[in-house]
């Protein structure tokens, strides 16, 4: 099973020091017939990631993309103002099995990857693990409702 939904493309976002990677991640999941909407940069020109997060945020929350893919060099400051909107669980993932966990019990719906500090090889191992790991549910429903409604 896989969180894409048909239709929908997958949401990419980062700043200079992401942008190498988001494209090889875009490549990756283009070449596996998942589409993607980038929000930018397009450039490794140094720039503001609040700038590509927000967009991208409000696309998810919007339903336009679902999930969305965040970098930036630490993950940190594009995680955080992800964040900042109500509807989104952005989770710092820097291996697989930390991405299974951000689904199965956080429901996250971007997944952020620390470009500086991941080679490309464990990101797109990290990638497939979010886009096929299925929210539990369960008592972790009560957690997720804890954090959306306070």
């Amino acid at each position: 099973m896989n969180i894409i939904k048909p239709g929908t493309p997958v949401g990419l976002c980062s700043d200079h020091a992401g942008f190498e990677l988001k494209n090889i991640i875009a490549g990756y999941l283009e070449s596996k017939g998942i589409p993607t909407r980038d929000f930018g940069t397009f450039s490794d020109e140094s720039c503001d990631y609040p700038d590509f997060a927000h967009p991208c945020a409000l696309a998810v929350e919007a339903g336009e993309v679902y999930p969305a893919i965040a970098l930036c060099g630490t993950g940190n400051g594009i995680g955080m103002t992800l964040n900042k909107h109500r509807g989104i669980r952005a989770a710092l993932c820097w291996l697989p099995e930390l991405a299974h966990f951000a689904r199965a019990h956080n429901d996250a719906n971007v997944l952020v990857l620390p470009a500086r500090f991941i080679a490309p090889e464990v990101a797109l191992q990290t990638v497939d693990t979010f886009l096929d790991t299925d929210f539990e549910g369960g008592r972790h429903i009560r957690r997720i409702e804890k954090m959306t409604n306070w």
